[in-house]
């Protein structure tokens, strides 16, 4: 496997990092990774990748919560937009490694000085690439189909309809593009992982011995999964649009951008109180998210159980020197 088809996998599954990652400061989440899962506790993360032959590296380190360090970085609705952008920069610091190890395998007969790894100019070229697209996927496209529609069909010259047909654009082009990653053999992969990573912080939250057979008998979907929290950003970006007036594409697209930080918030808040409260009318949003996992989460083997597992030990052990209690069953 050469250098740029590393590229392509790693670019593929940076699309998909904000539908991977829990993104909540919670007691335990994770994220899954080209053949391996980062797992997170309050003040520490550990990641384990899974090599060719079988053996496992993993790499671990401490971890600040913001809101820990300034009180206002908690509050509601502003917590979320913080929490996310901590949580997106851990997550791509994960995928970052996972490709790593993965491109120094491949080039473990190449002289050191020659290697190539996913830093320096090209980490900030796929972060940029990463930007772009999801801008254009998501705000410009259907933003612009929903103006030209508007165009041809008087009747649609209207906030509310305007503002249905764009999110259903936007909905649609999400379901289709994540259907399509799925259909990769490497993004199956991953998809595995993050069942992986959803069974194994299942059973820690049982409160009972987190070992493999524990974590098999879970399932796959969990209520704080990034898939669901796209989805409700998706769906709740549709009422929040209808309060404004109608607008020409550029002022629509520029608007959109600008309440990304909103919308985030909001969602945020929405799939916290959703997860402790699960009969309420919030709850009923996140279902979408959770029917979409049976896309994004697969059936995984013991081995990724186990890789998994053990991403959660490094966590724990770098959670212990740092005065945490916390401790696998």
């Amino acid at each position: 496997m050469g250098f740029w088809k590393h590229q392509t996998r790693f670019l593929a599954a940076l699309q998909l990092l904000p539908a991977l990652e829990g993104g909540e400061e919670t007691l335990v989440g994770g994220q899954a990774v080209m053949e391996g899962v980062m797992m997170r506790s309050p003040h520490a993360w550990g990641i384990a990748v899974r090599k060719a032959d079988g053996s496992m590296v993993t790499h671990a380190e401490g971890l600040d919560k913001p809101s820990e360090k300034h009180k206002w970085m908690g509050w509601p609705f502003l917590r979320g937009v913080i929490t996310l952008g901590m949580a997106m920069k851990l997550g791509y610091r994960a995928l970052q490694f996972s490709a790593n190890v993965a491109l120094e395998e491949e080039q473990k007969d190449t002289p050191k000085e020659k290697r190539l790894e996913f830093s320096g100019w090209l980490a900030t070229a796929n972060i940029i690439l990463s930007v772009v697209f999801f801008i254009v996927m998501y705000k410009a496209i259907p933003w612009f189909a929903t103006t030209q529609l508007k165009q041809h069909y008087a009747a649609l010259d209207n906030r509310w309809y305007l503002s249905l047909i764009d999110g259903a654009i936007r909905i649609a082009l999400f379901l289709f593009f994540i259907w399509m990653m799925s259909r990769m053999k490497d993004i199956h992969r991953v998809f595995q992982y993050h069942g992986a990573e959803h069974k194994t912080v299942f059973a820690f939250e049982s409160g009972k011995p987190v070992d493999v057979p524990c974590a098999q008998s879970f399932s796959t979907w969990h209520p704080r999964c990034g898939t669901s929290f796209l989805m409700t950003v998706m769906l709740i970006s549709i009422p929040i649009y209808m309060i404004f007036p109608k607008m020409d594409f550029w002022s629509g697209f520029g608007l959109r951008v600008l309440l990304l930080p909103v919308i985030a918030g909001t969602s945020y808040e929405i799939i916290r109180f959703a997860a402790r409260h699960g009969s309420s009318l919030f709850a009923l949003m996140t279902r979408p998210g959770l029917w979409l996992q049976r896309i994004t989460t697969q059936p995984c083997d013991d081995s990724q159980v186990e890789c998994a597992i053990r991403a959660l030990d490094e966590a724990f052990a770098i959670e212990k020197q740092r005065g945490g209690e916390m401790v696998l069953s």
